[in-house]
């Protein structure tokens, strides 16, 4: 039996980095597919590449990660444009395992790829029989103006929150992860603190994903992609919706 994580990007993992530590020290077989297509090739692969090295450091071998976007059109930002081609793609990557939970970023209104693939991980569990989903916070915006976000803070509309008891050593370990992603530094310049600073003051934690959640506005007031990318949350509400 398999634990499952769906990505849109490479480095989304980061913010599971706990739960897959855990679940690797227990011997649990854990899978991951990347569903976000780039526009360059290369930048694909070296991004690929720093994934991989990043799970090797963990114990998860590199080859359980796998590129199910490659070729497929599903860009970079724009995957809930594209959702039929990301969900065959989710499906054609599952298939053959026997999964027996799932794990997704968060549906928080931070990055419409992300509410995308909580909505996709949704459907997925339905037809596995109701697999439970877990789902980790990456950032959201939920009660602030501009371009101001949190990182990794569960929303509370998400429910109650698991937390996972880490080490110092553990911590140590994940914070120096980061240094895994040199091609994305100037995200993570960003992002990294405002991720340790929540760490700081809650530890890590992640929530369950109810299904009837995603039919749901992730939380009241402007999302944090309708205010720094300009994607109003009524278009990607059409599109899921316009899928089933």
């Amino acid at each position: 039996m398999s634990v499952l994580y769906i990505f849109a990007h490479f480095d989304d993992e980061y913010a599971a980095l706990p739960l897959l530590i855990e679940r690797a020290r227990a011997g649990l077989e854990q899978r991951l597919i990347y569903v976000a297509d780039y526009a360059s090739a290369a930048l694909a692969e070296r991004r690929f590449s720093e994934t991989r090295r990043l799970l090797e450091r963990i114990g998860v071998p590199g080859e359980a990660a796998r590129h199910a976007g490659r070729g497929t059109g599903v860009l970079d930002g724009a995957l809930h444009r594209t959702l039929a081609a990301a969900e065959a793609a989710v499906r054609e990557a599952a298939a053959g395992l026997e999964i027996e939970r799932l794990v997704v970023p968060a549906w928080e209104g931070g990055h419409p790829d992300h509410d995308g693939l909580a909505f996709l991980a949704v459907r997925l569990s339905q037809a596995l029989g109701g697999a439970p989903i877990d789902q980790v916070s990456l950032y959201n915006g939920r009660g602030l103006p501009g371009r101001l976000f949190r990182g990794a803070s569960p929303l509370p509309e998400n429910g109650p929150v698991t937390r996972v008891p880490m080490s110092a050593v553990d911590w140590a370990r994940y914070a120096a992860a980061v240094r895994c992603f040199p091609s994305q530094w100037r995200t993570w310049a960003g992002l990294w603190p405002a991720m340790f600073a929540t760490f700081a003051r809650w530890g890590y934690g992640y929530q369950q994903l109810s299904p009837p959640r995603v039919r749901e506005r992730p939380h009241a007031g402007p999302l944090l992609y309708e205010r720094m990318y300009g994607i109003p949350y009524t278009e990607v509400r059409a599109a899921l919706d316009a899928l089933g």
